[in-house]
């Protein structure tokens, strides 16, 4: 069944700001909800992605990487009540895509085709275990894990990385506390441009490890140093500090193509989930 995608976006825009909601703002964790409920995707099994919106259930709704997501859902539910046509992946897939235009950032490429797993015939294969999402405490290695593991190369990985532009940590959540940026309500390029010209240092407190700026304003992950600190990706990290227009053209390819993952297509091979025995087997 389809509707109205154009009413149901601005129906998302429609409830975008909200004064009480960290900096007035639910757009970036709209963002972050349309991410991690794609980026469980596993090219290898062909397994997870945004497809069955199984963030709905455990062990995926419990992943430690997923706390305060609980928020998102619930914020697009009276969007999801006034058109019950749609199923929840296209809707927090759409969701993140209008956050980020609606920030000031580029369109997104998206369309609709997305299912939801009904959870009267779900199977323990249905949901993705945990351990899937990256852990920003991690390093390089860890990261291009992550991102290879779900077709991205580096480019794209640090593209989408660049989307700490905007939204902050909770201590309450992740444990980590604060802002990446100045303006985490506007997506720019100004995370790249901090990433590379400020003097990081080691926040002194009792939480885990993070970075901040010289007055303790704003703070880097250990996952967001990696960026700084590994060759190939501070190529691109560096590029993007440079050049906005650039930053936006690859991140809007690269988020594109993270909230398409699992989604079958008809006869795109790319993405669509067979069973290892329909996989075509590598010529000799």
């Amino acid at each position: 069944m389809s509707g109205n995608y154009d009413q149901v976006r601005e129906d998302i825009k429609a409830i975008l700001k909200k004064p009480e909601y960290d900096d007035g703002s639910v757009a970036p964790v709209f963002i972050r909800l349309a991410w991690h409920a794609s980026g469980t995707y596993d090219k290898h099994s062909r397994t997870g992605g945004s497809n069955g919106a199984t963030m709905r259930f455990n062990p995926e709704a419990q992943d430690g990487a997923n706390a305060g997501l609980e928020h998102a859902r619930a914020f697009l539910e009276p969007v999801k009540q006034k058109h019950p046509w749609i199923s929840y992946a296209d809707l927090w897939t759409l969701a993140g895509c209008v956050a980020v235009e609606a920030m000031g950032g580029p369109v997104i490429p998206w369309k609709p085709g997305r299912t939801d797993k009904d959870p009267k015939n779900l199977t323990a294969k249905d949901v993705p275990p945990n351990g899937r999402l990256p852990d920003a405490a991690r390093g390089q290695d860890h990261v291009r894990q992550i991102f290879y593991r779900m077709g991205f190369n580096d480019r794209e990985i640090v593209a989408l990385i660049g989307a700490h532009a905007v939204g902050r940590c909770h201590s309450d959540r992740s444990g980590y506390s604060g802002p990446w940026t100045y303006t985490p309500t506007r997506f720019s390029n100004q995370y790249f441009k901090l990433l590379t010209t400020v003097d990081w240092r080691k926040k002194k407190w009792d939480g885990p490890l993070q970075y901040v700026d010289e007055d303790d304003e704003l703070m880097m992950l250990p996952a967001d140093m990696a960026v700084l600190w590994d060759p190939e990706f501070a190529k691109y990290a560096k590029l993007y500090a440079k050049d906005q227009d650039v930053f936006f053209k690859d991140f809007a390819a690269a988020f594109g193509k993270l909230v398409d993952l699992g989604v079958p297509r008809g006869n795109d091979p790319g993405n669509a989930p067979v069973a290892p025995a329909q996989a075509q087997k590598p010529k000799l």
